[in-house]
């Protein structure tokens, strides 16, 4: 093959944090807004949320779950009910403490010191002591549950070290709450939520994923349990796309969650809580991305199919815009992945080419060209963003005709989700090490000569305590994190690694986002 001139300046092998942050750029997704840690999430990246939002609350719904809103500033007084959940958050809370500016006498503003509030209002970290607040009310006897809550907001918590759509200050997100009457009903749900994160990530985001629950260290400050979802990126470190907590009775105890039971006693609900972030889209630029930009799993591309007509701004235009429009139309009326296909005629005035080269940088599975000369004879050009290339290492091209394309259109997107899935997932489980069985051989293994040493899955005792502090550092020492324990029910052998006790269960090892 032919020397490829790539879309991108930086390619994943060379510096993939650059990288990753050149496709952001050039697919247009989003950009810097002048405060720290926040962005600007354009019409692409925005739109993919749009589909990540769309598909996943109608998930949430299917399950009985109703959307509500609270609001975004909570009372600094309903955290402190909550000693070990505050104090989780204690350092990444953003506190409004006036209510109004005054001029400084030189051309500026200052909080003005006699609107100071009585009580200080934290900005949404997360909402489980607002949201708690409300349970409480809404919650009087058995009847009542569960009670099944979700809310799209954003949230803000003051991240030092920021990176778009994967650890910013301020990012969007859903946060299900629910309450039950007892601990099987919201540990049920505490699973339902996490299995419906694990179908979408491998189903709408071609992402495959880990189901697994958290060692004691990882879980979210005052749960009793917390679940994830871990996907492996291309520079085989573990990115936690979702989680899904068992709360217990804790933080029903804080904010007064009680219900009459059949007998007429009063009892404490069990609560869970659960979620997903745009850093959902950071796993899907880390997992499909390639050394031309983004590649979108059809099932979230806000446009499936784009349409280029090379516009001559001549008189034959009209012609082939007409063709273009016929052709757009026949597409859109096509279903794919159980919708209408999403199809796009671009119509703005420039070069083919340049035009093309945008798309596929934003990862449009289908990109079409089309010239005067296609639509006098009924054709299209195909170009299939995970094919771009041919043996020459020139732009990868079918010629189709029109009737042979629209029978195939279905099946190229189809195809095409199925392609990135399979591609991830053969990545994932090429990079995932099972024979290590010791703390030694672990070591051994990050500090091998190689740049993207991917996962190790260890038998493991489930340390608790001053032992599990022990473990945590000593994995912190080489910049390894312990992820989950996966959710199967494959045999486990030999002794802990870390403790040298039996194996009760496995767990993975990674370097992580």
């Amino acid at each position: 093959m032919s020397a490829i001139r790539h879309a991108l300046s930086i390619k994943r092998e060379d510096d993939f944090a650059q990288w990753y942050q050149e496709v952001i750029s050039e697919a247009e997704m989003a950009e810097e807004s002048g405060v720290r840690g926040c962005m600007v999430i354009k019409p692409w990246g925005y739109g993919i949320w749009e589909r990540i939002q769309r598909l996943m609350d109608d998930r949430i719904k299917a399950a009985g779950v109703q959307n509500c809103y609270f609001p975004l500033f909570i009372p600094l007084s309903y955290f402190a009910k909550e000693a070990e959940h505050v104090e989780g958050f204690a350092k990444e809370m953003a506190v409004v403490t006036h209510h109004r500016l005054i001029g400084d006498g030189e051309g500026g503003l200052v909080p003005d010191p006699e609107a100071r509030l009585e009580e200080p209002l934290i900005v949404r970290p997360t909402s489980e002591t607002v949201i708690g607040s409300a349970m409480s009310r809404w919650v009087q006897s058995w009847r009542d549950l569960p009670l099944l809550t979700n809310q799209w907001a954003n949230v803000v918590r003051w991240e030092m070290r920021t990176r778009m759509f994967l650890r910013t200050s301020e990012f969007l997100w859903q946060e299900g709450h629910t309450a039950h009457a007892n601990r099987d009903d919201a540990m049920a749900e505490t699973l339902r939520a996490l299995e419906m994160y694990r179908d979408f990530a491998e189903t709408e985001l071609a992402m495959p994923v880990i189901a697994g629950e958290k060692p004691e260290n990882e879980r979210f400050p005052g749960a009793v349990a917390t679940y994830s979802i871990e996907a492996m990126m291309q520079d085989g470190k573990a990115l936690q796309a979702g989680t899904s907590h068992y709360l217990g009775t804790g933080f029903a105890h804080a904010a007064g969650i009680q219900y009459q039971d059949r007998e007429g006693t009063q009892q404490f609900c069990h609560t869970t809580s659960w979620g997903t972030s745009t850093r959902m889209i950071g796993g899907v630029i880390m997992t499909h991305g390639d050394d031309d930009g983004l590649r979108v799993p059809p099932m979230i591309a806000p446009q499936q199919v784009v349409i280029l007509p090379m516009l001559r701004d001549n008189d034959e235009d009209e012609a082939l815009l007409a063709y273009c429009e016929e052709l757009r139309a026949a597409i859109a009326a096509q279903f794919a992945l159980g919708e209408p296909v999403r199809v796009l005629l671009d119509k703005r005035p420039g070069k083919a080419t340049q035009k093309r080269w945008s798309w596929v940088k934003k990862g449009a599975p289908l990109v079409l060209e089309i010239g005067g000369r296609d639509a006098a004879a009924g054709q299209v050009s195909m170009l299939r963003r995970d094919r771009l290339w041919n043996e020459a290492g020139k732009p990868n091209f079918q010629a189709l005709g029109r009737d042979e394309f629209l029978t195939r259109v279905i099946s190229e997107i189809e195809q095409f989700q199925a392609v990135l899935y399979e591609e991830a997932l053969a990545r994932r489980d090429a990079n995932i090490v099972r024979d290590i069985d010791s703390l030694d051989a672990l070591a051994a293994f990050y500090a091998e000569d190689k740049r993207y040493p991917g996962w190790a899955e260890v038998s493991w005792a489930r340390p608790t305590g001053e032992e599990l502090e022990g473990v945590v550092k000593t994995l912190k020492e080489h910049k390894l994190t312990a992820r989950n324990v996966p959710m199967d029910d494959r045999p486990v052998e030999g002794t802990c690694i870390f403790t040298g006790r039996p194996a009760i269960e496995r767990i993975y090892i990674a370097r992580a986002y």
